[in-house]
């Protein structure tokens, strides 16, 4: 259901805000856990897992949220995981103030709860697809990406100037304040874009979702294609600092040299947030969807491919940046297409198991880029970049071909193959 024009704009204003406060809360936490851990006793296993507990809860509620949104409205879902949030990140603030084993249960009881919250994201998404027309569904999904960008690039920034002021419980207790303004913020502004109608929403269970969205072959490509990408990126994040110490002979020990992590980290969100808000929709245009998702694979593997064998400075910005930008420009034209190919009555639940799909990546991800730094530097880099061309020339060419008949100004789907 379309909202008015007049209640567009500051509903997508709060969608805007919410994901990106999402992201902050994320971003205040993330880089900080692993010390958190590790200073309470926690063993190298336990902070992958604990790390990695966001991410599974992402992929076991994305298609949860998306699916009870479509039955009961967007607004109820995003307001309830906002509130719920914040309450994680309570948590994890008073698990600071605890010892041993008794915090490291705490943090992972946060962690868990956040990232079931986080996946509200699907929810965001359905809330934009509602509010669009079909037509410039990619350039508000951009819109989308530029604040998840945003939201992780400010997060850290914020997280250490919390610990300087507060404490090892700042950042919780800031990222909770964040959540709790966005809770009220949405409470009083968000209006309802999805009012469920006389076409029912049939419940289906969690695998039972997968299956169903996976009948249609176009949307199964799209969604193997985001799993791979977010796979692509998250190997690139757990490996560039490592590469980078070991190209350009830092020593994390000195705090100069571990900022210039941080700050090349902050440079990719920053270029990711440029691009997803101010050239994807201009790049729809010129090139379609399925030009758009076969030129950031592209791009990804361009620059994945040298990027282990760079020692200078300039070569790696540039390198880095491409990066950034490929992966940048996959997201918003793949999920205006998936919200373009789904029936309006399912749209969170497709989008959800996208969703689902990008967090089973960045669980797999890490731990595929581990296994094969083992064997060389450059191994997870060139693998990557390999799979990266591979299907962005399979995309490329396949999308063209099955979209053509698409309507711009329709969401009809493609028949199932």
């Amino acid at each position: 259901m379309m909202g008015s024009s007049m209640n567009r704009r500051p509903s997508l204003l709060v969608i805007f805000l919410t994901v990106m406060v999402d992201l902050i809360g994320f971003g205040i936490v993330l880089p900080l856990l692993p010390v958190f851990v590790q200073h309470y006793g926690g063993s190298g296993l336990l902070v992958g897992l604990i790390m990695a507990a966001f991410s599974a809860m992402q992929f076991v509620f994305a298609p949860i949220w998306g699916r009870l949104s479509d039955r009961i409205g967007r607004r109820p879902v995003l307001l309830a995981s906002t509130a719920v949030a914040s309450l994680s990140y309570v948590v994890f603030a008073l698990g600071c103030r605890m010892e041993g084993s008794a915090a490291l249960w705490v943090f992972l009881i946060s962690r868990l709860v956040a990232g079931a919250c986080g996946a509200n994201l699907t929810v965001a998404q359905a809330y934009v697809a509602d509010i669009t027309r079909p037509e410039d569904r990619s350039r508000r999904m951009g819109l989308i990406g530029m604040a998840f960008g945003l939201g992780f690039t400010i997060g850290p920034s914020i997280g250490a100037l919390a610990v300087r002021a507060m404490g090892t419980p700042g950042p919780g207790w800031v990222a909770a304040a964040i959540c709790a303004l966005n809770f009220v913020m949405a409470s009083i502004i968000l209006k309802e874009s999805w009012t469920p109608n006389a076409e029912p929403v049939k419940a289906r269970a969690h695998w039972d979702q997968w299956q169903h969205t996976f009948k249609n072959r176009t949307i199964a490509l799209l969604v193997v294609l985001f799993f791979l990408a977010t796979l692509c990126f998250a190997c690139f994040e757990t490996t560039l600092g490592l590469v980078i110490t070991a190209n350009f002979n830092l020593d994390m020990a000195r705090p100069r040299d571990a900022q210039i992590i941080a700050y090349l980290f902050t440079y990719c969100g920053l270029m990711g947030a440029i691009v997803q808000g101010l050239l994807t929709g201009r790049l729809v245009k010129l090139l379609g969807e399925a030009g758009v998702i076969a030129l950031s694979l592209l791009l990804v593997a361009a620059s994945f491919i040298p990027l282990p064998y760079l020692v200078s400075w300039p070569p790696m910005l540039i390198a880095v940046g491409l990066l950034a930008i490929g992966s940048s420009l996959v997201r918003p034209p793949l999920f205006g297409l998936i919200s373009r190919l789904t029936t309006p009555h399912e749209q969170g639940a497709t989008l959800g198991v996208a969703q689902g799909a990008g967090s089973l990546a960045r669980i797999v991800g890490p731990i595929f880029a581990g296994v094969l730094l083992q064997y060389h530097q450059a191994a997870p880099y060139l693998a990557c970049g390999a799979l990266a061309m591979a299907t962005g020339l399979y995309a490329g060419h396949y999308l063209r071909t099955h979209l053509r008949g698409l309507p711009a100004d329709a969401p009809t789907p493609s028949p199932a193959r």
